[in-house]
């Protein structure tokens, strides 16, 4: 060993707790949850099962409107959190991972429809005759009359009434699907 360096040696292990950087990293993601607490509805806050005085400091940020005031009241909040340690968050973690899971769920539900509709638009007489023939209850003459108006609507750059409405009976047979 040099006597200039005093840090210990492999045989001499100790434990130093958690690295400076790795705090930070956990005193970051506290932060976060902080931000996603106040931000959920009010009514949703007694459902993840918090400790009382969180539920109270999460009422009083709200109420915090100025800006600065607010990310002090915010840090002030995640200071308090990481006092009751993660355990005392785990189910409101996995209540925020849920919603998370949801949005995204209903955001690809959303992009299929969309994907439907500019299939009618732009496959013509090939991709209502698949529709039809899946679901042969359909109007055929009223869906074929949308698709032409849409395409009218979106050429002379017209509110787009008929282009909604056939995201509304994809919509519709969807759901009668399930």
């Amino acid at each position: 060993m040099r006597p200039w360096d005093d840090r210990p040696q492999k045989d001499d292990e100790e434990d130093f707790g958690p690295s400076r950087s790795e705090q930070r990293r956990n005193a970051l993601d506290m932060l976060k949850l902080a931000n996603q607490l106040v931000e959920l509805p009010p009514s949703r806050i007694p459902k993840l099962n918090l400790p009382e005085d969180i539920i109270d400091e999460i009422g009083r940020t709200r109420k915090v409107t100025a800006h600065i005031a607010r990310k002090r009241q915010m840090a002030y909040l995640a200071k308090m959190m990481r006092r009751h340690g993660d355990e005392a968050f785990t189910d409101a973690r996995a209540a925020l991972g849920e919603d998370r899971d949801r949005q995204r769920q209903e955001a690809a539900h959303v992009h299929r429809l969309e994907a439907a509709r500019e299939k009618l638009l732009e496959g013509g007489d090939a991709a209502l005759g698949e529709l039809f023939d899946k679901h042969p209850e359909l109007d055929r003459q009223h869906l074929r009359s949308l698709v032409r108006q849409a395409r009218a609507e979106r050429e002379a750059n017209k509110p787009l009434h008929a282009f909604r409405e056939i995201y509304r009976i994809l919509k519709e047979l969807e759901a009668s699907e399930e």
